[in-house]
């Protein structure tokens, strides 16, 4: 393991089965066995995990083969956490943070592995495919941006457009699982984002959860683009994760 300090924390980077795996310890003296799994982006507007680490829980990175989603990167994480259990005491399971495409890694971990996640952060996350990386329905910021999504989405997954037409895979489709085993979510959206747009992505989530009675807080920025991520005032966030978890 390589030790090294990340915002005044012990962090310690290391393989697991053949994938960079970051653990960020909380201060001994209020350390739990509560753990994030920040799903992508490790380093991004971090706000809201240095907050709860100040509270003693732990944060856990792995890379993933792709930000668009593998079942290998699942399945590897599922592993991870029986490891983390095993080696350091952690809980068996963990707070999901999904940012953007984190947020896609996070439904289709608590759909693959239900008992794994207790309760899910997610923030402008991609739900529906069709719209990031596809932008079938309302335009990306750009031309050039939009090409990129899909170039790097096509070249990843290998899916053609009408092929995910077809599809019945998209982290929306997911939905009913998190609803099933009664996943609390708080979703954090900015009404202006060009980049994966919320009444194509979130709002899709949360009509689904409120009309079926699942738990969902929503939070909307107005005038919000994409970035930055998370709430001027994270306490929300903060509240409805410890509350669950």
């Amino acid at each position: 393991m390589k030790q090294s300090e990340w915002n005044g924390f012990k962090r310690f980077d290391f393989d697991f089965e053949g994938r960079e795996t970051t653990v960020v310890f909380a201060e001994e003296e209020n350390r739990t066995d509560k753990w994030l799994l920040k799903a992508e982006y490790f380093d991004a507007f971090p706000e809201t995990e240095l907050a709860l680490m100040r509270q003693g829980y732990n944060l856990v990175y792995l890379k993933n083969t792709t930000r668009w989603g593998h079942s290998d990167d699942y399945e590897k994480k599922f592993a991870l956490s029986k490891f983390l259990t095993r080696e350091f005491g952690f809980c068996a399971s963990c707070a999901a943070v999904g940012m953007s495409c984190g947020g896609l890694h996070s439904v289709y971990l608590a759909a693959a592995h239900p008992e794994m996640v207790s309760v899910m952060y997610l923030d402008a996350p991609v739900m529906n495919l069709l719209s990031c990386p596809a932008y079938m329905g309302l335009p990306p910021s750009s031309k050039e941006a939009g090409e990129s999504f899909w170039n790097e989405f096509y070249a990843a997954k290998g899916i053609s457009r009408s092929d995910l037409i077809c599809r019945r895979d998209h982290p929306i489709d997911m939905a009913h699982i998190l609803l099933q085993h009664k996943i609390p979510i708080i979703l954090v959206s900015g009404d202006s984002d060009k980049t994966v747009p919320y009444c194509e992505n979130g709002a899709l989530l949360e009509k689904y959860y409120k009309e079926n009675g699942g738990e969902i807080e929503v939070y909307m920025k107005r005038g919000g683009d994409h970035h930055p991520h998370g709430l001027p005032d994270i306490s929300p966030v903060v509240d409805f994760i410890r509350r669950h978890y």
